[in-house]
């Protein structure tokens, strides 16, 4: 069993900055793809941004050139760089790692960007 956990949410201003983490653990012997999700109310989930185990990255078109996902193989954790925030990037942010051939979610990091 895996377990994720994020943290970095919060509130910002239109333009501003924000790093989310996403921590796993458990029973980890190596993390294939990497990936961050966002959900507003009543929305499907959208896919934000993914990372193969070699580092090869995409992008969903409404974040390219404002986001960036890294990952740390040895601490076992992926990060979300956003910058030039919009109103429109306002959602629960939910990490997702994949693990022996099985997909985990966390609990989600509220970002709220106002205007």
């Amino acid at each position: 069993q895996v377990q994720l956990v994020e943290s970095g949410g919060g509130l910002v201003q239109a333009g501003g900055s924000l790093r989310l983490s996403c921590a796993a653990s458990g029973s980890i012997f190596s993390i294939n793809a990497m990936g961050w999700y966002r959900q507003t109310p009543g929305k499907q989930r959208e896919l934000v941004t993914a990372i193969t185990r070699r580092g090869v990255a995409n992008y969903a078109d409404s974040v390219k050139g404002r986001f960036t996902i890294f990952r740390d193989d040895v601490k076992n954790m992926v990060y979300l760089e956003m910058n030039s925030l919009k109103p429109e990037d306002t959602a629960v942010y939910l990490c997702n790692v994949a693990v022996a051939g099985r997909v985990y979610w966390g609990q989600g990091t509220q970002v709220t960007v106002s205007s």
